[in-house]
């Protein structure tokens, strides 16, 4: 059997659990448990040496004359005598811990002579009776049946069996069993037939409450029978210097097992598949394919103007950059750059992502919370679901940003292209020469000088080879460029759908996925608080 955590620490973690179930469990449910924590630091605060015992009962019940037979003063007065006064009496053996009677509010306070060390600590309360005609003495009784640290119910032979008293106090005290006595008082009126008789029938009742651990003494506070007895067992109670803790204990672990049942549930969490879809929804609504297209797009064309035949290539110049249309052309993040700050980066013109996008965003946004709050309290889904929405006013911004500042890596891993353009421009230079040579020939021709020397090859000329070659090795060299241009053109694009997926992903787990973990962190660090008070 696991050994119970020290009261201190139990009251800590139940504190704990009310402070992480705040605005997500019944808050009636909170509000009681974060006073009943309140109450029992302050409770704790105090001396253990003192044991506060409360004698309570019905008009009639002889509460008052047993408060008498057990201090041995005159100090209750019973009967039609009793004062009218609400508050409550205190008797204390030795000295009267003023402080503990302050915080229990107990004006009315006598020390008794203690004759032994055993009576030392233990502090008699005379409380008003519970079924007062006047309201403010029910009130009384209500507020120290929730602080005294041991309660005795005095009950005669014709009322034991009250319903106001088994339905208002005894049964909802089920938990506090063994810091409850019931005193059958007036014994001195019956036989001992029907006191056995009686005491048998509160036996009955009390277990069939919950309380088989709540013991019954028969006295009579007229004769003294039992008196001693049960004098006894309030001085081996206030000896064992326990029976503060055990009702404070007894506290804990009433409100604990309230808040566990309100809080079962095995919880739930966000699955891999749910991210996926919310990155799938998120990408489409960010038009990330709209970046890839251009991304496929600029590449071609910038491939084209790097590596085609430099007396066509430039026609491709006048179409417009993709990227550029997209407000996405800022300088890219590479090698010695640094990375744009998020507040320069200016809006895409990226399409806003509304209609059908937007759609599934939040079809997406809700089959996760959907998810992650299955088997949670009412309360603690809406929290999760809350929680998923709670960013939903930056979401498209953040998503333009995302993409504004994603490294497409559109400066690097194309330098193949400087072989072909050296290539091209070789080229054109021999064209040019070829012409320029050629040029030189008409015109000696037309002015009638003499011509150059003329250098054949297969009887074509130098100058003819250089125009032709040139024009046909520079359209060929072109076509192939084409060929690795595109490979390298649908290479970007694959990267950049990967990276932009990325960009988005971290968008949705910062601003979706993480809001939603919190509440189910700290829905799981509620249970465990609660499993520790409990």
């Amino acid at each position: 059997m696991a050994r119970r955590r020290p009261l201190p620490e139990r009251v800590a973690a139940l504190g704990e659990a009310a402070e992480l179930s705040r605005g997500r469990l019944d808050d009636d449910l909170v509000d009681r448990v974060s006073t009943v924590v309140g109450r029992v630091d302050q409770r704790l605060a105090f001396s253990g040496d003192h044991t506060v015992v409360a004698l309570a009962g019905s008009t009639g019940s002889g509460k008052s004359s047993l408060f008498n037979a057990l201090s041995g003063t005159e100090l209750a007065e019973p009967g039609i005598r009793r004062p009218t006064t609400s508050r409550a009496m205190a008797a204390a053996w030795g000295e009267a811990p003023s402080e503990l009677l302050d915080w229990l509010e107990v004006p009315r306070r006598h020390v008794v002579e203690a004759t032994s060390s055993a009576q030392q600590g233990l502090v008699l309360l005379d409380l008003p009776d519970h079924d007062s005609t006047e309201a403010s003495h029910r009130m009384e009784v209500d507020r120290l049946v929730q602080l005294v640290d041991l309660l005795i119910w005095v009950v005669d032979p014709q009322k034991y069996a009250d319903a106001a008293l088994h339905d208002r106090y005894l049964r909802p005290l089920a938990d506090h069993a063994e810091v409850t006595m019931v005193v059958l008082n007036q014994i001195d009126r019956l036989t001992p037939e029907q006191v056995k008789a009686c005491v048998a029938d509160l036996r009955r009742l009390l277990d069939a409450e919950g309380l088989s651990k709540t013991s019954i003494v028969a006295v009579s506070a007229m004769t003294g029978q039992g008196v001693v007895e049960l004098r006894k067992q309030l001085l081996e109670r206030v000896k064992s210097k326990t029976t503060a803790a055990e009702r404070l204990g007894a506290d804990v672990t009433t409100l604990a097992a309230q808040m566990r049942d309100a809080v079962a549930g095995s919880g739930g969490e966000v699955s891999a598949a749910s991210r996926r879809q919310l990155t799938s929804a998120l990408a489409r609504a960010a038009s990330t394919e709209v970046v890839v297209e251009a991304v496929l797009g600029a590449t071609r064309r910038r491939g084209t103007l790097a590596t085609g035949w430099p007396a066509l290539s430039w026609i491709a110049s006048l179409r417009p950059d993709p990227l550029r249309r997209l407000h996405l052309s800022a300088l890219p993040v590479g090698k010695g750059r640094k990375a744009l700050e998020p507040s320069r980066v200016q809006r895409s013109a990226l399409p806003s992502g509304q209609g059908v996008p937007r759609a599934r965003v939040d079809s997406a946004v809700r089959t996760l919370a959907d998810e992650a709050s299955q088997n949670l309290p009412a309360g603690w889904a809406d929290a999760v679901r809350a929680a998923s929405r709670r960013n939903e006013s930056v979401l498209p911004d953040e998503l333009d940003r995302a993409v504004s500042t994603t490294d497409l890596a559109m400066d690097r891993g194309l330098g193949w292209w400087k072989i072909f353009q050296v290539l091209q421009w070789i080229l054109i230079t021999a064209v040019v020469l070829g012409l320029l040579w050629l040029g030189v020939d008409v015109a000696l021709a037309y002015f009638q000088l003499p011509a150059l020397p003329v250098y054949r090859w297969r009887g074509v000329p130098y100058q003819t080879w250089a125009v032709i070659g040139g024009v046909v090795a520079g359209l060929l060299l072109a076509a192939v460029s084409r060929v690795f241009v595109e490979v390298a053109a649908r290479g970007k694009a694959r990267r950049a759908e990967s990276v932009l997926h990325r960009s988005v992903a971290e968008v949705g787990d910062r601003l979706v996925v993480e809001p939603v973990e919190q509440e189910l962190s700290r829905f799981r660090g509620a249970v465990e608080a609660i499993e520790r008070a409990a």
